[in-house]
């Protein structure tokens, strides 16, 4: 069986799982957000002899970043012989009819909206981080309307369609396409993946089986099996063990030992909150806006007669900064390094029905016992031509059980208010969030954001 990390033990799948599965040996794939700057990652890991994809429609809103990333894909074609054919419009329906797969990676309002979202929040003396706190809230209430528009969409026209969900808050917008699309979206982030691959390195046993449970942004590891010995004890006994990479430098030995697991890196906004909003405060420029200058610098220079090397100068430039707030230093692996893989081998699972295993975000139906059926949750799943099928017995450790509820009660609020387009069901989704908590910072938040982002004025 092929493997992307390996997990913990197999046991019998869950019920539930009879999907139409593709057919054709050379299939089409549609990204959705196809002027965006990590697209070409995605596309250069088709460009291997084994890749099922045989055509890939890139669409966007935005024609001009569309024909930009359309060069570096060419760029990146012109030295492979068998490349997949790419087509780009601006026609949702269009991109999507006959596609097999479909890619969404969308940003609502742009980077522009993401600077809004850290600044509003800012201002309020609270983190604005893109997925945590009241950032990832308002990213939720402006995205949510559009994923469910694009799932619905999908339900009409390409209705055999696999959905891979990377756009953000990632669990959140999966969990609104699911209501429509059912077990066929699945929702990808590298995080847990490369959380898991540095710890089976560090303990110097890539073949060792990992324990991982939780939402996206918001998940533990919490075993790491040799057979029946647990290695994990072993590790967090080792200072030096922890201090090889990249969590255990963020958390520290005497944290990881308290919690007797190792966090995601995005725990850390909820562990140390009042540091990370000093730093943000602190800071130049937000992340956001590094991002934004960044990227419009790059994309006129995409223009040049070298896009591709221009696109790798900008992605090194971004790789080299990502999270650079937490004081990581030297990252162990690259930003945008990693989910292109996961999405292939998601592809390659199930359209050659080539069983794997991978961390993604599925609905629950009993995993986690602390939530119920319909919760979008990351966790181990085996993945084969019908779909995702999560390994039963995950769990949350004790001490992350509370948070989880609390984040997942958020996220629902966030659902609600998008569909019945609610002003004061969006104030108490801001207000439940455990890095706002509190009704008047969640209301002027809520004001703000309205007022500033177009795309909020259904919020009445």
């Amino acid at each position: 069986m092929a493997s992307g990390v390996p997990f913990a033990a197999r046991g019998p799948r869950l019920p539930g799982y009879r999907m139409r599965m593709p057919t054709t040996d050379r299939l089409k794939l549609t990204i959705l957000g196809g002027g965006g700057f990590r697209v070409p990652l995605v596309f250069g890991a088709l460009l291997g002899p084994d890749s099922p994809i045989g055509t890939v429609v890139l669409h966007d809103v935005d024609h001009g970043r569309l024909s930009a990333i359309r060069r570096v894909l060419a760029a990146q074609a012109a030295a492979v012989s068998a490349a997949p054919a790419v087509e780009a419009t601006t026609d949702l329906t269009e991109a999507l009819t006959g596609a097999d797969f479909v890619f969404s990676a969308i940003r609502v309002e742009g980077l522009a909206g993401r600077v809004i979202d850290e600044r509003v929040a800012l201002g309020e003396g609270v983190l604005g981080q893109e997925t945590v706190g009241a950032g990832g809230v308002a990213f939720g209430l402006r995205t949510v309307p559009v994923a469910t528009a694009i799932a619905r969409r999908i339900a009409l026209v390409a209705p055999s369609a696999w959905v891979i969900n990377f756009t953000n808050p990632a669990g959140l917008v999966t969990e609104a396409m699911a209501a429509h699309l059912g077990d066929r979206v699945i929702g990808i982030c590298d995080s847990p993946s490369a959380l898991a691959r540095r710890v089976v390195r560090a303990l110097g046993n890539p073949a060792a089986r990992v324990e991982y449970a939780g939402l996206n942004h918001l998940g533990w590891l919490t075993g790491v099996h040799n057979g029946s010995e647990n290695l994990l004890p072993q590790l967090l006994k080792d200072d030096d063990g922890l201090a090889s990479f990249e969590e255990g430098r963020l958390f520290g030995a005497s944290r990881l030992r308290e919690l007797g697991a190792v966090p995601n890196e995005y725990l850390h906004y909820y562990y140390d909150t009042a540091d990370m909003v000093r730093a943000e405060l602190d800071a130049t420029e937000t992340r956001g806006e590094f991002l934004l200058r960044q990227q419009e610098e790059c994309y006129r220079e995409l223009a040049s007669d070298d896009p591709l090397g221009a696109w790798e100068a900008a992605l090194r430039q971004r790789d080299a900064t990502y999270m650079a707030l937490e004081g990581l230093g030297e990252r162990d692996d690259a930003e945008g390094g990693g989910y292109e893989r996961i999405a292939l081998a998601l592809m390659m699972a199930i359209a050659r029905n080539q069983p794997t295993s991978l961390i993604v975000n599925v609905r629950n139906r009993g995993t986690i016992a602390a939530l119920d059926d319909d919760a979008v949750v990351e966790v181990p799943c085996e993945v084969d031509a019908a779909g995702a099928h999560p390994y039963p017995g995950a769990f949350v450790p004790s001490h992350g059980i509370a948070l989880v509820r609390r984040i997942k009660t958020t996220e629902r609020a966030v659902l609600a208010a998008a569909a019945e387009e609610s002003r004061a069901i969006a104030v108490r989704a801001m207000a439940l969030h455990p890095l706002v908590d509190s009704v008047p910072i969640a209301r002027r938040l809520i004001d703000a954001y309205i007022a500033r982002l177009p795309s909020l004025s259904y919020l009445r």
